[in-house]
């Protein structure tokens, strides 16, 4: 197994989780692995899956040297591959684990998946029944102060999500609250106060953190994010 690079990637995974799998590395921030699916007529088609800590999973098709399928879902790499039983992927396609091949169901580099996915279907829930997030902070690049996010709508969450994706942000650009630059950043104390149903100093956990759901998610975005959320969502 190739050694952790560091990055998110190094933390993704235990070494017991991934022991004996072949072709792994670690990247800044994704897990890479050789993985496979089989068809009855075409054979063995080879790719690298990649598991991001989104929940999202990219496959490079390695099928023939000249295959430029790149960042296919598994639903169309199986589908790329000829696999007869489509729509079954996470038993059609594999990985080589001690040098059997093994469904990625019955290995652990799917609970990102899964967790991504529960947090999608309703399991994500605050005490309202609505999905809960927590509140977040950005930094501005202006004074240096970091500001608070409430995210308890989807127009809040859009807030957030568009600050976020601007590199430049500061604080005048903070529509939802009148803060400017001259205003204090908030106490140390007062940050660890995040809006979580379970603790009120929760540093994070299942109730408070969401790895996508359709409050935080926009379909009118072309963000990577907000596009894999929708995409793997149909499937």
């Amino acid at each position: 197994m190739a050694a952790a690079n560091g990055g998110a990637g190094a933390a993704l995974f235990s070494e017991e989780e991934l022991r004996e799998v072949s072709g792994v590395r670690r990247g800044e921030d994704f897990v890479e692995m050789t993985c496979g699916c089989t068809s009855h007529r075409y054979g063995d088609a080879v790719g690298r899956l990649r598991v991001f800590p989104s929940g999202d999973l990219e496959i490079s098709c390695e099928c023939t040297p000249g295959c430029r399928e790149d960042k296919l879902t598994p639903a169309a790499f199986e589908k790329h591959s000829g696999k007869e039983t489509a729509g079954k992927w996470r038993n059609t396609i594999w990985v080589m684990v001690q040098g059997e091949k093994v469904p990625l169901s019955k290995t652990a580099l799917l609970k990102y998946y899964y967790l991504a996915h529960k947090s999608g279907n309703g399991s994500h829930k605050g005490r309202n029944g609505r999905p809960s997030h927590r509140d977040e902070f950005i930094r501005c690049t202006r004074c240096g102060k970091e500001r608070r996010f409430r995210l308890r709508s989807k127009e809040e969450c859009r807030v957030y999500h568009d600050a976020l994706a601007k590199v430049n942000w500061t604080c005048a650009d903070l529509t939802t609250d009148r803060v400017t630059c001259d205003d204090d950043e908030e106490r140390a104390s007062r940050k660890v106060l995040r809006g979580c149903s379970r603790a009120t100093s929760c540093t994070g956990c299942m109730k408070c953190v969401c790895f996508g759901c359709e409050t935080c998610r926009f379909k009118d975005c072309d963000c990577q994010t907000c596009v894999d959320f929708y995409r793997n969502s149909k499937e």
